[in-house]
């Protein structure tokens, strides 16, 4: 028996000492019933396995143990210590490794650390695992060796402090007897926590361990310090404790509330910021309202507080164009050429001129300034628009090709000689590309004036995709159909009539 009470000792210091260190707990108590299993874990389990198959080794486990146990919860909320003690009957291998067919009376007394997924009645179904000592005791053959327990289980809640228990434990022997406990029992709650005694000397309702102010009643929000003037700081932080006032003051007042105490202000009575010592700046510029020229318009202390939007120097209200950047000479309006007239007003804002032609030179010199030049760099004369005016032998050539360019009879299709009549053209809108083109259909008066009109139009047309054809640009182009409406001979003779159906060109400046 000596060798029981050794262990069971070791186990009754350990749970009292445990109990002492945990105190004011919860606690409960366990009843479950045991099917045990020694035939299948033993040690030489191998050559047990090739003489009984695994069901005939569950067929021959027991169900004669009986198992009561105490659980207190210790300060973790998921975590207990659990002393259980069983007593039962099981068929046990002997100090060979032999099982007999006799059942031998045995307990347990365990202490164990379980860790549940929850805390103890929050939900339904609890998970835990748990592990330990424990110490195993033969009553027959009068021995006892030391055991390591694991165990896997669940808590189930039926009721109100009231557990359905259900626990699978493997026990580790070191005697060689290793086996397996089944468990299914009950869990029932009992006892209430204790609560401590908690000190407040000056009875404010904060405990003194907490309390900042303990001997002088005070504000729970204030660490159980006293606040006079109720202004949320405590009297002994507050600089003016008989005057309700500010927290970030240290609880002095600040009537315009500008974040600066009404004593250091030198505008108590205007909002404003401690760069101006309380006085405002209503912008936010860096100058204050009363030296700023804008006061309600964010600008730049360089300007008395007015904005420039564009950055030139001059103030948007001063400035005539206050979202471009201009010389002050300009009112700030821009001036690319430097002329002394503003891009806006300029009709060669990039080019230097003169003032009395809206700030254009006379680049080719010919007395047309480049505003009305439609050739700025060939001189010409201001009677065609500043370009060179057409040399004889191509007015010549013009003339000729308004006589020469002819068509199928009633048609508007090119005869083959009058190609190289239109190169004619070609070659002049080349050589003059400030020049645009005028084509005009004509016909004489014979026949339907409404077919002669279509007639002219469209032989007019013809001649125009023939030069776009050549690479003329169409924009430089114009046509019209005219019929017999414009006759430059008399229409009661032949040749007259030969002579009215034309087509004119007319080469021109805009």
């Amino acid at each position: 028996m000596n060798k029981l009470f050794t262990p069971l000792f070791m186990i009754a210091g350990f749970v009292a000492l445990s109990i002492g260190l945990q105190a004011q707990q919860n606690q409960s108590v366990l009843f479950r019933f045991n099917r045990l299993n020694y035939i299948t874990p033993r040690n030489d389990y191998g050559s047990n396995l090739k003489d009984k198959n695994w069901d005939d080794n569950f067929i021959e486990s027991d169900f004669r143990a009986m198992e009561f146990g105490y659980i207190r919860q210790l300060k973790s909320n998921n975590a207990s210590l659990v002393i259980p003690f069983k007593i039962g009957a099981a068929r046990l291998p002997n100090h060979i490794g032999e099982t007999g067919d006799k059942r031998q009376v045995f307990t347990t007394l365990d202490a164990l650390i379980q860790h549940s997924l929850f805390k103890q009645g929050r939900y339904l179904f609890n998970p835990y695992f748990n592990y330990g000592i424990g110490a195993f005791y033969n009553w027959d053959n009068n021995y006892w060796n030391s055991n390591l327990p694991i165990s896997l289980g669940f808590n189930f809640k039926i009721s109100d402090g009231v557990y359905l228990n259900g626990q699978t434990q493997f026990r580790l022997s070191s005697g060689k007897h290793p086996g397996w406990h089944h468990g299914l029992g009950l869990v029932v709650d009992f006892g209430k926590e204790e609560k401590p005694v908690i000190l407040d000397r000056d009875g404010d309702g904060v405990i003194d361990i907490n309390d900042v102010c303990p001997d002088e009643a005070g504000l729970a929000a204030l660490n159980g310090c006293p606040d006079r003037d109720m202004d949320g700081v405590a009297d002994k932080d507050d600089k003016c404790p008989d005057v309700l006032g500010l927290a970030a003051l240290m609880g002095c007042p600040d009537k315009d509330g500008d974040g600066i105490a009404d004593s250091d202000d030198a505008c108590p009575d205007q909002k404003g910021i401690a760069a101006f010592n309380g006085c405002p700046d209503t912008d936010g510029d860096g100058v204050q309202d009363k030296d700023d020229a804008c006061p309600r318009e964010k600008g730049l202390v360089s300007l008395k507080g007015c904005p420039d939007k564009d950055g030139d120097g001059l103030a948007d209200k001063d400035d005539a164009c206050p979202t471009e950047k201009g010389p002050v000479a300009t009112k700030g309006c821009p001036d690319r050429d430097g002329d002394g007239v503003t891009d806006k007003e300029d009709t060669c804002p990039d080019k230097k001129g003169d003032p009395a032609h809206k700030g254009c030179p006379d680049t080719d010199k010919d007395g047309t300034y480049d505003n009305e030049d439609r050739c700025v760099d060939k001189p010409g004369p201001p009677s065609n628009k500043g370009c060179p005016e057409l040399k004889k032998e191509d007015k010549a050539k013009l003339a000729s090709v308004i006589k020469n360019v002819q068509f199928e009879t009633g048609k508007a299709a090119l005869l083959a000689k009058s190609n190289i009549v239109l190169d004619e053209v070609v070659a002049l809108m080349n050589q003059y590309p400030e020049y645009s083109l005028t084509i005009s259909g004509h016909t004489d008066d014979q026949g339907d004036e409404a077919k002669n009109l279509a007639l002219s139009e469209a032989r007019a047309k013809t001649c125009l995709d023939y030069l776009v054809a050549k690479n003329i640009a169409a924009s430089r182009m114009t046509f019209a159909g005219y019929g017999e409406t414009k006759p430059i001979a008399d229409n009661k003779t032949k040749a007259g009539r030969d002579t009215n159906r034309r087509v004119d060109f007319d080469l021109f400046v805009k």
